[in-house]
């Protein structure tokens, strides 16, 4: 068999139909044991983002217990609301005690929250 030149199967690369090409792979890929699909090792990227802790959460009331009093004191000390409308916010359950705040200022409501008999979790 003739060995082909470069140039020879660069011109047959530009004179093949699409159809052509897909069996020229499937050859390839057969003879050899190859793969032409491309790497995958974007995709890793996001699964490591998603494992970094979160730098804002949201501190959720899930119960409160059985100090619904003592909860509805704290809820007002920690958003500044009325009497009304805490006691509306700890009705609510699960309600959002504060949106979008750093981790360290959620571990202190949680905390203050949890010592009044509270139930609270993270989103």
């Amino acid at each position: 068999m003739a060995k082909l030149t470069q140039e020879e199967i660069l011109a047959y690369l530009d004179e093949a139909t699409i159809l052509e090409l897909n069996e020229l792979v499937k050859a390839i890929e057969e003879k050899y044991g190859v793969s032409a699909a491309a790497p995958v090792a974007v995709a890793a990227a996001p699964a490591e983002e998603a494992n970094a802790a979160p730098s804002t959460v949201t501190v959720v009331l899930t119960s409160f217990g059985d100090s619904k009093v003592g909860v509805i004191k704290v809820v007002r000390e920690i958003t500044g609301l009325g009497l009304v409308d805490a006691k509306k916010l700890v009705d609510g359950i699960p309600a959002e005690i504060k949106k979008d705040i750093s981790v360290d200022e959620a571990d202190g409501i949680k905390k203050k929250l949890m010592d009044a008999g509270a139930t609270v979790e993270y989103k």
